[in-house]
């Protein structure tokens, strides 16, 4: 909305500024900042007033992790709306309303985000940590990746790139493959499915999925940046994204909202984000990540992510299949909890890998 102010530069010089990327970029990220610091108080008392507490898993269910986890009862959830609000109204202020990737990016997370706050108030009303069917989240998240797909192929500059995969690490003209629309529909809907749960399965500690996803949403805003520039991406040998720029706009503004729920999810934690907020970030790093033609880079920078859904398959796998655990429990983060962790120790731990895979990512931008 704002980046119209530029139209106004001759008659006003400095209102130019509007129009350049990286200032809207820093002032996204701002905005998305403080605006979720301002309202934070106000939406986690009204959260609390309605009882909208976490329901937590029966002790009979985790044992001993109940015993380390009593003091989180009663924490409001469906904190992720602060997120959410945050995230939309930095990008329309800060976006350029004509960008399709802009809107293919906040529409897919709201869309996502909806279905985790029906999720969350289903657990609540149930007063269980059973919420909505696991089939019938799947088949809407699959709906919101159709979505997205059936969108971009309606882009013509998009359309090309849509239907590509680039193996990271790799030069673009080596190892590129071209896609059936059949394809890459499925390949869309698992990442986009499988991002989207795997942070949910992450947000299992005061802070732990919003700090990791700091790192995923700065790096992958870095790609887009490269991408949109055809100078830079031919010199790097990345997938070149024509009015990808906006995707720039998009991550900076869920960098700043992510770090201003931090600011109240950090240990001992004032509100979760719960499946509101989880399962709408995985989906909205997963549109980027497709958006960009950085499907595959999106394991490595999200490595953390990875990790706690693997965590979870090879538990389920193994006990199925043999009778026996891998793990002292799963997704891995309670594993080092049950193993004598402190909480903060997992956190912090976590995050420092974090930021490892992201640099592992960046470093895909020479090895090649």
């Amino acid at each position: 909305m704002l980046y119209y102010l530029s139209l106004l530069s001759h008659w006003f010089g400095p209102l130019n500024v509007f129009q350049y990327v990286t200032f809207r970029t820093v002032a996204a990220a701002i905005t998305s900042f403080l605006f979720c610091l301002w309202i934070g108080p106000r939406v986690i008392e009204v959260l609390r007033r309605l009882k909208l507490g976490q329901p937590l898993r029966k002790k009979e269910e985790v044992h001993k992790l109940a015993d380390l986890h009593e003091n989180k009862a009663g924490t409001p959830t469906m904190g992720g709306v602060l997120i959410l609000f945050s995230l939309a109204l930095s990008c329309v202020l800060w976006g350029k309303p004509t960008n399709p990737y802009l809107w293919i990016a906040l529409g897919s997370t709201l869309a996502l985000g909806t279905l985790g706050f029906c999720d969350d108030y289903a657990k609540i009303r149930k007063k269980s940590s059973g919420g909505l069917s696991g089939w019938r989240k799947i088949l809407v998240q699959a709906a919101v990746a159709a979505g997205v797909v059936g969108a971009l192929l309606m882009i013509p500059r998009a359309r090309e790139a849509a239907l590509t995969l680039q193996v990271p690490f790799v030069r673009e003209d080596f190892f590129l493959f071209h896609l059936p629309i059949w394809v890459a529909v499925l390949l869309f809907v698992f990442i986009i499915v499988g991002s989207s749960n795997a942070v949910n399965l992450t947000d299992g500690l005061d802070g732990l999925a919003s700090g990791c996803l700091l790192t995923v949403a700065l790096v992958l805003g870095l790609f887009a940046y490269l991408s949109s520039h055809a100078v830079i991406a031919s010199y790097l040998f990345l997938p070149k994204v024509p009015g990808g720029e906006e995707l720039v706009i998009f991550c900076s503004a869920l960098f700043g909202s992510c770090l201003g729920f931090l600011w109240f999810n950090c240990h001992p934690a004032k509100v979760f984000m719960g499946d509101t907020g989880s399962l709408a970030l995985g989906g909205a790093v997963a549109v980027v990540a497709i958006c960009i033609n950085q499907e595959l880079l999106l394991a490595v920078i999200g490595g953390v992510f990875v990790m706690e859904a693997v965590s979870v398959i090879l538990q389920v796998a193994s006990f199925k299949l043999t009778g026996k655990r891998i793990f002292a429990m799963s997704p891995i983060h309670h594993h080092f909890e049950l193993r004598g962790w402190s909480e903060t120790a997992v956190v912090v731990r976590f995050w420092i890998l974090s930021v490892v895979f992201a640099l592992a990512g960046l470093a895909s931008l020479k090895l090649r």
